[in-house]
């Protein structure tokens, strides 16, 4: 194979040879693909349906759920697919859907965690300028800003990458296309330029999760100034959801991306790699939901006018 023109599809990684283990992979990855889209789903009405949820927190809680269901469904179900039907192929240009689909949720993500944690910065520490602050408008803006931005840096990378020549085989050591994984492919130096570019990426996601840190280094210390424990109750109650779901997600991506080479093994690459891929989307609203008061009534009652509707 002499570039990446010649090349009509790509292999991906398998988890199982038996036909009883790939379809035990299906049916662990369907159950888990199920919760994540009835979690967010259920979210995502109960945040558009409820008019006293039409607050910034939840409207950049809207976003997460579409974000998370975006994540889930580029990778899954292709996974799914091929364990059904007792294949490993993909083809290029789904291959490449896949690299740059992954990247856009990911980083919008990673953005709107951020916009997040600036959201309940002004709520704590700046109460009386939350209005002003984040009205309708700059909350559109602000979502807006890191769908946008997180489109051009996927788009920037995607091309990159499959603009490379590859010439050592077409599979891939992964149950999805992502960029490391093409990138032991190329056969040019040319893919220095996208290790440059991913360096890059690393920096301002880094740069994001200082941001998230520096915000609730003050928040906590606004918070320890309030004089009452119902006060603190209801500051740690909407902060401390969007806290878990940071953790969980810069601690998977950490391990996937930033593990040292000597405690590295294809078994072990491929633990990780399912937890930071599907673990995030299908816990996320149980994070969220089993602390917020608002939301868990929100849910009550839209099950509520569900079962009175149905009678």
């Amino acid at each position: 194979m002499s570039n990446g023109s010649s090349i009509t599809h790509f292999l991906l990684l398998a988890f199982a040879d038996t036909r009883e283990l790939q379809l035990l992979h299906f049916w662990l990855f369907l159950g888990i693909y199920l919760a994540a889209l009835l979690g967010n789903g259920l979210i995502i009405t109960t945040i558009a349906c409820d008019h006293r949820l039409h607050t910034p927190m939840y409207f950049f809680l809207l976003n997460l759920c579409v974000l998370d269901l975006g994540c889930i469904s580029t990778t899954v179900p292709k996974s799914m697919a091929n364990s059904l039907w007792d294949t490993r192929a993909i083809s290029y240009s789904g291959c490449a859907a896949q690299v740059f689909l992954l990247l856009f949720f990911v980083g919008a993500e990673c953005g709107l965690l951020t916009i997040m944690a600036y959201d309940r910065y002004v709520a704590i520490c700046q109460p009386l300028h939350y209005g002003t602050l984040l009205g309708s408008r700059a909350c559109v803006h602000m979502a807006a800003a890191a769908w946008g931005s997180a489109f051009l840096n996927s788009l920037l990378h995607a091309a990159n990458t499959f603009s490379l020549p590859l010439c050592k085989g077409n599979a891939v050591d992964q149950f999805f296309c992502e960029i490391p994984q093409i990138l032991k492919l190329s056969c040019s130096y040319t893919y220095l330029r996208e290790v440059g570019l991913i360096w890059f990426s690393l920096s301002l996601a880094f740069g994001c999760f200082i941001f998230i840190v520096v915000s609730y280094v003050e928040i906590f210390r606004a918070v320890l100034r309030i004089p009452s424990e119902q006060g603190w109750h209801k500051a740690f109650s909407t902060c401390i959801p969007h806290l878990g779901v940071v953790s969980l997600f810069a601690s998977t991506g950490m391990c996937a991306y930033l593990k040292p080479p000597s405690i590295s093994s294809p078994s072990l690459e491929l633990v990780v790699t399912v937890l930071y891929s599907l673990v995030p989307p299908a816990v996320n609203p149980l994070i969220y939901s089993m602390r917020n008061k608002e939301l868990k009534n929100a849910l009550k009652n839209l099950f509520l006018v569900v079962v009175f509707q149905q009678q």
